[in-house]
């Protein structure tokens, strides 16, 4: 069926993600001078558009094909012609959201220069595509049929940790699995500062800077508390002459 994508007279102006992770404003019936006949490849991107839309304002709760295809202006066996079930749009639309936050995360982290410079980068590409996005990754993994059929990427978060233990294990002389299990526990703090951004609001760079001090710190006491406890004691010339006296 190749009906054509129809925008509403009250439809919004849409964001989206695009290939390399920006946020693009699609044209609507506003700024449009006559309806355009998509490609197939658009129109599935625009209908998962409106289904982050949806997602962002009401939840996953709020989600059904029918709710896409009135949100969008078209029918629902339109919806129905590009994906099987919900269950099918949610997974693909979680992953799309994956790719293009780690992908911004990723390139961050490649400028970074400094252990300062890292942090910075991926906390402020998180909270700045919170910003833009709402909590549309948290809101579709806690739901249980996308996240538990979902499969694994190179964007998961399993991946991120990998990553960024390696840099942080070389760089704070940590072992590696201590290094690994502070990196995944630390990247709760940007999901628990994303969401005070959006209930908040409060300044994102306000935001910025304390989640960026919170996770420099974390780690700086964590390789503190692994030098302590690792290095042998010290002991001055006295204290070993005393030592042998006792024994």
């Amino acid at each position: 069926m190749k009906a054509a994508w129809r925008h509403s007279e009250k439809t919004p102006a849409l964001a989206h993600c695009g290939e390399n992770g920006d946020i693009v404003e699609e044209m609507t019936a506003q700024t449009a001078k006559k309806r355009q006949r998509l490609s197939p490849e658009k129109r599935r991107a625009l209908i998962l558009d409106y289904a982050a839309n949806v997602i962002a304002r009401d939840g996953v709760a709020g989600l059904s094909m029918e709710g896409i295809g009135k949100e969008a202006g078209v029918s629902k066996s339109l919806v129905y012609n590009y994906f099987e079930n919900l269950t099918e749009l949610m997974r693909e639309l979680l992953d799309r959201e994956f790719r293009a936050l780690r992908r911004r995360q990723a390139e961050a982290a490649d400028k970074a220069e400094t252990f300062e410079g890292l942090v910075r980068g991926i906390t402020h590409e998180y909270l700045k595509y919170i910003e833009e996005r709402g909590l549309i990754i948290e809101r579709l993994q806690a739901e249980p049929s996308v996240s538990k059929l979902h499969d694994p990427t190179d964007y998961s978060r399993d991946a991120a940790v990998g990553y960024l233990a390696d840099i942080i294990a070389k760089h704070c002389g940590l072992p590696i699995e201590t290094a690994r299990a502070a990196t995944d526990i630390s990247f709760g703090l940007p999901a628990s500062a994303g969401e005070y951004l959006l209930r908040k609001k409060i300044p994102r760079e306000e935001i910025e800077d304390l989640t960026v001090s919170m996770i420099i710190g974390c780690f700086s006491m964590v390789r503190m508390d692994d030098m302590i406890r690792s290095q042998p004691l010290r002991r001055d010339s006295t204290s070993q002459k005393r030592r042998k006296r006792r024994s």
